[in-house]
């Protein structure tokens, strides 16, 4: 069996491997700590009760003249009773409305009309087949129409 005559052991000293410990924990905590960023905080998108309502769709008519629907109105003179009435607007440009009422006559009647019309920012124009034209505004969720003097508010 052949010795080897130049080779040294060394023995560790005690606190040589607690420095190596130190230095390999250490170095394993800041590189799990490098793989676990959380990326930059981006705040939430606004909360869609801030988005414009689409104007298309159906409104209901709720008053005439700030009177709850039904009620009795007077036009031209003449008076009647309104039951109920919608408001339809379609993407296409076009609408509609329905009116269901009671003249002096006494037999319940209903009028469905439509229309074109134009939007610009809360203004609306309705264009109406066969007849002449009425402004109306959009606020939210309500369509406010004056048609000849008489004010008509429907919701969606």
């Amino acid at each position: 069996m052949k010795t080897i005559q130049n080779q040294v052991r060394i023995k560790p000293h005690p606190i040589t491997i607690r420095a190596l410990q130190f230095c390999g924990v250490l170095a394993a905590g800041l590189l799990l700590s490098g793989c676990n960023q959380q990326p930059p905080q981006v705040p939430p998108p606004p909360a869609a009760s801030h988005k414009a309502p689409a104007l298309t769709g159906e409104y209901a008519l709720v008053s005439v003249n700030g009177k709850s629907v039904p009620t009795s109105v007077s036009h031209d003179g003449t008076g009647l009773q309104v039951r109920s009435g919608s408001f339809t607007f379609s993407a296409d440009g076009s609408c509609s409305t329905k009116t269901v009422f009671v003249p002096p006559s006494g037999q319940e009647a209903t009028r469905e009309v439509s229309a074109t019309y134009t939007k610009e920012g809360p203004k609306l124009t309705m264009q109406w087949k066969g007849a002449g034209t009425t402004t109306g505004t959009i606020d939210g969720n309500t369509f406010t129409m004056d048609n000849e003097g008489m004010l008509f508010v429907y919701r969606k």
